[in-house]
């Protein structure tokens, strides 16, 4: 005789380790510290967050409204017995939507659930009448995560009122930068085109301003006040101006101290070849460990495997020694607190002094990310100088030499702080 199995109902929703992770903890939550109101302002004001639309808040609204105000109180179970179908009715949506709808909140830990066999929805009470329990929807969750939420709410207000801010400043900046080109007549047609072309950049690396990030319009807002300055000719920003923060130097009694940005050279060295990377070797008294000859290329030439020796030597520069030798970075408003941070900056610092996509890739590929970050630094630090006048080819001049072997990114960039050392103390030196 053949078996005949009935096909069972499925009893509940379903269940997922997270969903019943938040039936736990609203087991512990302790009623009487928030109240109906409160909850149901913090309903309102989910939706500024983006984890629920309005749709979704109104009906957490109406859900915290359902529930008595005593519910609420020390001794009340704030858990809600209206059918799927009475809640479409009230929201003006579809019992499936609004069964998906609850699903979602249980899942954003707003609610939980607690389905009965049939599907129905029931309070379970003691011999006083009191409701200990029941089958609903159970909103002791929300009081218990009622102070991270308005937490987030407040964070994610205080951030919208920054990236607005930063936004007004970004478009104001823009707008000042444009103006001076048009205006201006006392400077070369170089220049001109040079400033113009980076402001173009600037644009459209940030695309739709109302849609960029807090960060990206901050950072796009220093450099366009940095191109400004160097537009109107004006001497660099001090660095507090700029947002800089502290960092660490190695050369001052209390271990801390502000970054300070030495006065660019006016006149373009005469000791930059053309068509390479390398410039040629300066003299300068000993004011820190690196010597003169602390540039990409030296008299003698590295000799050995590059596989087994330059990388060793390459890898010993420190980020702080980088962004000693460099104050271009900082004067940008570029102080990474790591190299992973530095190495997400490295593409927009190439877009901002001009270098393409292309010679970026190929650096990375012949030294690697970490060094290929550096080399732009120094590349940076050398065209703010007035000394490089094609970034692009000069960084693809490194990565060639880099390529052979021959490329001393370590002593290039101690030779670079050995001369701010001396710009330093011979700055201080005249202010004495």
């Amino acid at each position: 005789m053949e078996d005949i199995t009935t096909c069972q109902r499925p009893v509940g929703r379903k269940i997922t380790p997270q969903r019943a992770e938040f039936r736990r903890l609203a087991k512990s939550a302790e009623i009487g510290m928030v109240t109906r109101a409160q909850l149901a302002v913090l309903a309102q004001n989910l939706t500024c967050t983006g984890l629920i639309n309005g749709t979704e808040s109104h009906l957490l609204l109406i859900l915290i409204n359902t529930a008595p105000a005593d519910a609420f109180d020390t001794s009340g179970r704030p858990i809600v017995f209206k059918s799927n179908r009475q809640l479409a009715f009230e929201v003006g949506r579809s019992v499936g939507r609004i069964s998906r709808m609850l699903s979602k909140l249980f899942d954003l830990g707003l609610i939980t659930m607690q389905d009965s066999g049939n599907y129905k929805r029931y309070p379970i009470r003691n011999r006083d009448g009191d409701i200990t329990d029941g089958c609903g929807v159970d909103l002791r969750i929300l009081v218990l995560r009622y102070g991270e939420l308005t937490r987030l709410v407040k964070d994610t207000r205080a951030e919208k009122k920054a990236t607005e801010a930063a936004l007004r400043r970004y478009r104001g900046a823009l707008r000042n930068i444009r103006c001076a080109l048009a205006a201006v007549a006392d400077v070369s047609a170089t220049v001109h085109r040079r400033v113009a072309d980076r402001v173009e950049r600037i644009s459209n690396y940030i695309g739709i301003a109302a849609k960029a990030s807090n960060r990206m319009l901050r950072r796009a807002t220093v450099l366009l006040e940095w191109s400004m300055d160097r537009l109107m000719q004006l001497d660099p920003r001090p660095q507090d101006q700029l947002g800089a923060v502290k960092t660490t130097c190695l050369r001052v009694a209390n271990d801390m101290q502000k970054q300070t940005t030495p006065p660019y050279q006016s006149g373009r060295s005469s000791n930059v070849r053309e068509g390479s990377a390398h410039v040629g070797q300066y003299s300068f008294p000993k004011a820190s460990a690196a010597s003169s000859s602390a540039f990409e290329e030296t008299a003698t030439p590295w000799r050995g495997s590059v596989s087994e020796r330059e990388p060793q030597r390459q890898a010993l520069i420190a980020l702080r020694d980088v962004l000693r030798a460099t104050p271009a970075l900082a004067e940008l408003g570029c102080t990474p607190k790591s190299f992973q941070e530095f190495v997400r900056l490295t593409p927009m610092l190439c877009r901002f002094i001009g270098i393409s996509e292309d010679a970026r890739r190929g650096a990375v590929e012949a030294m690697g990310e970490q060094q290929a970050a550096v080399a732009v630094a120094v590349t940076l630090e050398k065209a703010n100088r007035r000394e490089v006048s094609s970034p692009g080819g000069y960084l693809r001049a490194m990565a060639e030499r880099a390529a052979a072997g021959r490329l001393h990114l370590t002593r290039s960039v101690f030779g670079l702080a050995a001369r701010r050392d001396l710009e330093e103390s011979t700055r201080m030196a005249g202010q004495t």
